[in-house]
């Protein structure tokens, strides 16, 4: 079966095996972070050769977002209890550099992690009803100024609690969100997908439109006014973020 068509890792259809090695006592051998960076560099550069353009993740320092719909989206992740302990083991694989490919589309992300070998990651997110986006768009109308604020995240408080809301916002849920790997990882959210959920995020701060592209939103619906040039986004502080999702973010993130 072709690695795309692997069966779901959603968290809502656990899978179970009983003869994954740690489940006895034994644990995986530790991989130093440099030698974990080297080997991804080298399998991207493998299929750079053979033609293939990549879109790694590339973080500026051990922040894995700053802006607005980064954070935001990493923190709407970390408040939900079925994902909170589950994207640890993603933050050091991200910060290593091992989605060496990530893309997003609509409703879909699709990306390459450099593990023990290369495995191919899904992400599907359910789109928003059109019922739920026309409420949003409504919300939105004469207190956007621009596009370019809409990206920065410099919209009025009231518009970033509509958008983080569990019931009604712009993120989605868990049981929106169904996952998949072709690693052999039995886990029911294995490191590859929780370092690409993590890239995600990382993604926005360099093309916070690509939030928008994923959850099959138009930036025109949203705001009245055309689309400027993108300027330079707005770093949004981590006590915003905590008071939105009612979490304590990772403040290396």
């Amino acid at each position: 079966m072709p690695s795309c068509c692997a069966p779901s890792r959603s968290i809502w259809r656990p899978r179970w095996r009983n003869d994954v090695p740690w489940r006895f006592g034994a644990f995986p051998e530790y991989v130093p972070v440099a030698e974990r960076r080297a080997k991804a560099l080298a399998q991207a550069r493998k299929l750079e050769k053979r033609g293939r353009k990549l879109a790694p993740v590339v973080l500026d320092g051990k922040r894995i977002a700053s802006s607005f719909w980064g954070k935001a989206w990493c923190g709407n992740l970390e408040s939900y209890s079925d994902f909170a302990n589950r994207l640890p083991r993603g933050r050091t694989y991200v910060r290593n550099g091992s989605v060496i490919d990530l893309r997003i589309a609509e409703g879909r992300v699709d990306a390459l992690v450099a593990g023990t070998s290369l495995y191919e990651v899904r992400i599907e997110i359910v789109k928003l009803s059109k019922s739920h986006a026309k409420r949003l768009t409504k919300q939105c109308r004469g207190q956007i100024d621009s596009a370019v604020a809409l990206l920065q995240g410099q919209v009025p408080q009231s518009l970033l609690d509509a958008f983080a809301d569990r019931g009604s916002g712009l993120f989605p849920a868990p049981k929106e969100i169904d996952l998949f790997c072709s690693c052999p990882d039995a886990a029911v959210m294995c490191k590859h997908v929780a370092a690409v959920l993590y890239g995600v995020g990382a993604r926005f701060d360099k093309a916070p439109e690509t939030f928008f592209t994923l959850r099959s939103l138009k930036l025109d619906d949203l705001v009245a006014k055309s689309v400027p040039q993108r300027q330079r986004r707005q770093e949004i502080p981590d006590s915003s973020l905590e008071s939105i999702f009612g979490i304590e973010l990772d403040r290396r993130r």
